[in-house]
């Protein structure tokens, strides 16, 4: 299999980057843009390892096989480098860190490849920083930025940057790349595509993770439920509880492991004072598990308002009979009950509302009263 096998749906942009890999002289900077789900890292990575590919023919490159196609996918090749973020935003001190890092020549390969994701999360002073880097980058550094859209990246950035587009999979073929790669049955695969409207990285985590198939279903149910005020209030802190508790549990463990090692790494015991003069390393450790909280509930709440939409678009469907497959099939009956109780006017709102909340979430302030007051928006009409 080669490097481009995790990537259904995409020969297009396949063909054009396996064009670039060929001719042996890749524009400097790249903009991979695309739905979530549609792959972008995951195309930037196959790309990187095309590029780093040891085949002798460059028509063969990005085999998959040979260390550096390996090494790259897997995360290790040393002139490779993904970067992500696990704050709100990227922080200025992080570009200048990749910066620096774009300055220096490859250790064992023809590039050095760093790809960005989530570049919509930079502010528009944190992207001038990168400007100047992407406009006038060494002759060795390849850059790959990924994003939603065009639009979410400063246009200074994506006017020096080659576009490229991935379209959101079929169901089918993700279907197929999870019966593949991941060994599930035919039914498993399906159920899991079409639940997660084709993100292969959401399907993958429901087809394998029983809890997160029921916080799913929980969620998705939450509209059956709310009839007044106070169901809205309970329904929507029972939200918020389902789509942090797993992320909270998880930020918690790891700023826990990191303070551990720290100590360690000090001459520390668990138990030991912290001396005044390493109090600060502790405290920015502190200040980073604060961040990496917030954005991983922020991230968890959002994706269950994606799933909450998906009641609604089925309850659209019904309306509009506009006869497209229902993404909850499985709760067909009580969608059709819900959508011949109110009319597709009143259901567009309630659609712009989940819209509007997913929005504020990321605003400061507490989630729990933008969730409240979407909630109160989804009772049905009197």
């Amino acid at each position: 299999m080669d490097v481009w096998g995790d990537l259904p749906g995409q020969e297009k942009a396949i063909t054009a980057l396996r064009r670039a890999v060929a001719e042996g002289n890749p524009a400097h900077a790249w903009l991979f843009t695309g739905p979530p789900g549609s792959g972008r890292s995951n195309a930037a990575r196959a790309f990187a390892a095309a590029l780093q590919c040891q085949v002798p023919d460059p028509e063969q490159r990005g085999c998959g096989t040979c260390k550096a196609c390996i090494t790259v996918l897997a995360g290790t090749h040393p002139d490779v480098a993904l970067i992500s973020t696990e704050k709100v935003n990227y922080q200025i001190e992080d570009v200048r860190t990749l910066i620096t890092k774009a300055q220096d020549r490859p250790s064992t390969a023809p590039w050095r490849v760093i790809i960005v994701e989530d570049a919509d999360r930079m502010t528009e002073r944190t992207t001038n920083v990168l400007l100047k880097s992407i406009e006038e980058p060494p002759p060795h550094t390849v850059w790959m930025l990924c994003a939603p859209s065009p639009a979410d990246v400063l246009v200074t950035i994506r006017s020096r940057c080659r576009s490229v587009s991935l379209a959101v999979p079929t169901r089918q073929s993700v279907a197929e790349l999870l019966v593949r790669r991941d060994g599930l049955t035919t039914e498993q695969a399906d159920f899991a595509a079409r639940v997660s409207q084709s993100h292969i990285g959401v399907a993958r985590r429901l087809a394998r993770d029983e809890q997160a198939r029921r916080r799913r279903d929980t969620t998705v149910r939450l509209p059956l439920r709310i009839r007044s005020v106070s169901d809205a209030v309970m329904a929507a802190a029972e939200l918020v509880e389902l789509s942090t508790a797993e992320a909270t549990a998880s930020s918690t463990e790891r700023a826990e492991t990191e303070a551990s090692s720290l100590r360690t790494s000090l001459g520390l015991d668990a138990d030991s004072p912290i001396p005044p003069q390493q109090r600060s390393a502790f405290k920015a450790l502190e200040e980073n598990a604060k961040r990496r909280a917030r954005r991983a509930t922020t991230d968890a709440l959002d994706r269950s308002l994606i799933d909450l939409t998906t009641f609604f678009r089925d309850v659209l469907v019904l309306q509009l009979r506009s006869g497209s497959e229902l993404v909850n099939d499985y709760l067909a009956d009580p969608l059709h009950a819900y959508a011949n109780a109110s009319r597709s006017e009143q259901t567009i709102a309630k659609i712009d509302a989940i819209a509007e909340a997913r929005k504020r979430i990321w605003t400061p302030g507490n989630p729990l009263l933008t969730i409240e007051a979407m909630a109160v928006s989804l009772r049905p009409a009197k």
